[in-house]
């Protein structure tokens, strides 16, 4: 699956991490592994990605460099896909909402996971134990603010960038 996405700064991940190491049982993503995606794009082949790259970067032209803020701890307690629950760090951003709309105007959202669904987020961790995670969405978390001045075109399959987007784009 190919996305653009969020890059996040090392307050965000290492916190991400420091929590996950709360839920002993559940499937964590290690340093470097999180994401906070702006609109999945679909998959395929090198040729199928070189359409929704170029079709996204059509998307993204003018679009500008944006806030984003990690405020708080919370779950899905039944996730979409995957394990549950998903224990997730918020991430308040009305200019990536703003993205992520213009972005599904362009290229189709993805059932029950965008457009009216999206909750932009950064995963801490995936199943494991219930009790564990509904204590860890009781802690309260020093807020962390960013300035959103890239964007990156992302293969979840490969689990790394292919490339990026420079804002204002």
């Amino acid at each position: 699956m190919y996305s653009i996405n969020v890059p996040l700064p090392s307050a965000v991940t290492s916190l991400a991490a420091d929590l996950a190491a709360d839920l002993p049982l559940a499937q964590r993503r290690g340093r470097g592994e999180h994401t906070l995606v702006a609109k999945r794009l679909g998959d395929g082949d090198h040729a199928a990605y070189a359409r929704l790259e170029a079709q996204g970067r059509e998307a993204l032209r003018g679009q500008p460099a944006f806030e984003a803020k990690v405020s708080e701890v919370e779950q899905f307690e039944t996730a979409v896909t995957g394990p549950s629950p998903v224990v997730y760090l918020t991430v308040e951003s009305p200019g990536l909402v703003a993205l992520h709309e213009r972005l599904c105007e362009r290229v189709d959202p993805v059932d029950e996971m965008e457009g009216d669904e999206y909750v932009p987020h950064v995963t801490v961790a995936r199943g494991g134990n219930r009790d564990a995670a509904a204590r860890l969405v009781e802690r309260d978390i020093e807020p962390i603010r960013w300035t959103v001045d890239e964007l990156s075109f992302y293969d979840a399959d490969r689990n790394q960038p292919v490339s990026r987007v420079s804002l204002p784009a």
